[in-house]
């Protein structure tokens, strides 16, 4: 009730009187009390994923624990809706060194582009990419050994089948190769060669056994034998061949099958070599009015992610897909709150500019302000400092002790220039204010270290109420973060084209603490 929250202030000098009616407020307020996400379970379920996931490379292998987290999460979402829409092209907005893009590609075997604004960031990703292929084609090479293993075994434990009509069978394929290839069914060769068997998958992993051909029976929802799934999921997509006729070695070969093979090992031939690189690092700034054609000369229906796009770009990421018809879906998590530009905050009348913060009409008509301190408080990790994991009070105090410098020594209360992470290579307080000088432009010559360390020492005993409040702050952190992520959630539901759009809980906060995907999903019709 806010009447009973707001008594946590004083009416008067509005100053907090009741730090624990304050806590309760923030928790009230917080997106996991509200009931307005989306369960991820229940997202996957609508998309109908398959439950069993899909195995191979792991990400942890290659990242460390935090980004193999989110990776893993994200991208068995992204397919899930990749899937669902029937698009294979995914547009990966500030895809920095490419990890959920090349994830995405050699996992899943989408086609991406990954953008980010940092030539270096590309070309670091180029590099990256290149070193995981080779682990995977080691993946590749390990399933191999697997499928044949596994083959052995099964053909050990049935009697061949001598009386199969190798040209029934070859008859029934190529009759049946035109469906099949439309519905995205895949074929692995060669499972069984002496016995000359074909085992059949489908992207659903229906399949159609030997019996089934001969016996001309209908039905592709038999299931694959799981020691089959068990090898056939250990193998990237291009180990797993297109559908082609069968490899039966019975009897002479019509014409009509040896035009069908060769069309089929050209095709074959020209989707390995265009797969050969399934994902592409791009370099380019991207801003609300980007035009995605100027950048991506061969855009298709597709999807945009973004894993902690930063700033504005996250709500950029929102308006280009409302904007632009060929993207049929988003899910975006955006961090660094504290860069997004707000419209109202120094009260300019930039008209032309395109705002992060208010997105939806509602706070708009309402001039709706965060201010840069609200938004810096929105990236605290309330869960990480619950878990005992607390805020770095030491190097807080010194940068609001370095602040009191620079106001009183230098005169200076703004700057575009920033300090950055100088306490980590720092060996004292004073080696930390002179580097910050330096970064600053300040000339540190005319402050002695005797100085700066009587700053130090006489606001030395006020560590313990920063770090109190910065406690609060953390407290206050997830109401602020709701404000950002709820306009964001207004702005999809204010336009016509999307047919579902919602929050969901992602990742664990304490090992990401920017936990929450802004998701939406098109109209079919658009």
């Amino acid at each position: 009730d806010d009447d009973i929250f707001s008594s946590a202030f004083c009416e008067n000098s509005e100053k907090l009187i009741n730090v624990h009616l304050f806590a309760l407020a923030a928790k009230y307020y917080s997106l996991s009390n509200l009931g307005v996400c989306t369960p991820l379970e229940d997202v996957l379920e609508a998309l109908k994923r398959n439950s069993e996931g899909v195995t191979g490379i792991k990400p942890d292998e290659f990242m460390n624990n935090k980004k193999s987290h989110e990776v893993q999460v994200m991208s068995e979402l992204v397919d899930s809706i990749a899937n669902y829409c029937g698009i294979k092209q995914v547009i990966d907005i500030g895809s920095g060194k490419g990890y959920l893009s090349s994830f995405l590609s050699m996992q899943y075997n989408l086609k991406v582009y990954g953008i980010d604004s940092s030539s270096s960031n590309t070309n670091g990703a180029h590099e990256r990419n290149r070193k995981l292929k080779k682990h995977w084609r080691a993946y590749q090479s390990r399933g191999k050994e697997s499928l044949k293993s596994q083959s052995l075994e099964m053909a050990n434990d049935r009697p061949v089948e001598n009386e199969i009509n190798c040209k029934t069978i070859s008859e029934e394929l190529l009759n049946n190769a035109n469906s099949l290839q439309s519905q995205g069914q895949m074929i692995i060769q060669n499972l069984v060669p002496s016995c000359g068997f074909t085992e059949m998958a489908t992207l659903e992993t229906s399949t159609e056994t030997e019996a089934d051909l001969v016996t001309g029976t209908q039905s592709h929802e038999t299931k694959l034998s799981e020691e089959v799934l068990a090898a056939l999921n250990v193998l990237p997509v291009d180990a797993v061949d297109d559908f082609s006729s069968s490899h039966c070695n019975c009897g002479e070969l019509c014409e009509e099958e040896k035009v069908q093979r060769k069309m089929t090992s050209l095709k074959t031939k020209a989707r390995k070599s265009s797969e050969l690189n399934l994902y592409f690092p791009l370099t380019s700034c991207i801003t609300a009015e980007t035009e995605l054609n100027d950048i991506i000369t061969d855009l298709e229906d597709c999807m945009m992610v973004g894993l902690h796009t930063c700033g504005d770009l996250a709500a950029n990421t929102l308006r280009i897909f409302t904007a632009n018809p060929e993207i049929k879906a988003v899910c975006s998590v955006g961090c660094c709150y504290h860069l997004l530009s707000e419209q109202f905050e120094n009260q300019e009348e930039c008209h032309d500019q395109v705002w992060g913060f208010p997105m939806c009409q509602y706070l708009k008509d309402k001039g709706w302000c965060c201010g840069r301190n609200a938004r810096m408080s929105a990236c605290l990790a309330l869960e990480r400092v619950a878990v005992g994991q607390m805020l770095p009070t030491e190097s807080l105090f010194y940068r609001a002790v370095l602040q009191v410098i620079i106001e009183e020594i230098y005169g200076v209360t703004k700057s575009d220039r920033h300090v950055g992470k100088t306490f980590s290579k720092s060996s004292s307080f004073i080696d930390y204010v002179r580097r910050s000088l330096k970064k600053l432009e300040l000339d540190d010559s005319k402050l002695p270290d005797s100085c700066i360390m009587d700053y130090y020492e006489k606001y030395k005993h006020r560590m313990n109420e920063l770090e109190a409040f910065n406690m609060l702050k953390v407290v206050l952190a997830p109401c602020i973060e709701v404000l950002i992520l709820l306009d964001r959630l207004c702005y999809l539901k204010e336009q016509e084209n999307i047919a579902w759009s919602g929050l969901v809980k992602l990742f664990d906060p304490v090992k990401s603490p920017r936990c929450y995907a802004v998701i939406a999903l098109k109209n079919q019709s658009c």
